[in-house]
């Protein structure tokens, strides 16, 4: 087929279109594409025609169709190719993120800091309070007990306990929210 005046456009559009729309769509499975390539080659065909004579058209045409589709299922490989890696890569990251915030064990990184920090509180107290507090607290013994045994009063020893509940808190109150589980601090 040449061009001549009485070939126009929409003549090698009728003729030509719905059979590569079929083909382009046939492995482009996008509506929107596979339009946009058989338009854009019929448009090759009809500038190529004008400048010289295409016999036979079909295996021509077919050609530009097979190669534009194949432009396009190349570069959407691209865009999959680099949209996985970008997917794979905040997948691990993320998993990271979750595994390294999982295996935290805030006890364990203040740990050092935290018992640092009791001892010194603890031993800037007056003797009497301290030995009643660790009685209390890290002996396990009654408060009763305790009573008896420095010869106070059960409120004393409440007293006390409270007292260093109270310098502890001070003491640790950049640590209080990791600490919370933490029963001498209750």
């Amino acid at each position: 087929m040449c061009l001549n005046p009485a070939n126009s456009f929409n003549e090698i559009y009728n003729a030509y279109y719905r059979k590569s729309y079929l083909y382009v769509k046939s492995y482009i499975h996008d509506d929107m594409a596979a339009e946009d390539i058989v338009s854009e080659a019929l448009i090759k065909l009809w500038e190529r025609m004008k400048r010289e004579t295409i016999d036979p058209v079909r295996p021509f045409l077919f050609t530009i169709l097979k190669n534009q589709s194949l432009d396009y299922l190349k570069h959407q490989t691209i865009i999959r190719n680099v949209h996985d890696n970008i997917t794979e890569t905040l997948n691990r990251e993320l998993e990271i993120r979750t595994a390294t915030l999982e295996a935290s064990d805030p006890n364990y990184i203040f740990s050092s800091e935290v018992q640092q920090i009791i001892e010194t509180t603890l031993n800037s107290l007056p003797k009497r309070t301290r030995e009643i507090f660790v009685m209390s607290r890290f002996g396990n013994i009654p408060h009763k007990e305790i009573a008896e045994l420095f010869n106070v009063s059960v409120k004393g020893v409440d007293y006390h306990i409270m007292q260093t509940v109270k310098e502890l808190r001070s003491a640790l109150k950049d640590y209080l929210p990791f600490l919370s589980a933490l029963t001498f601090l209750n």
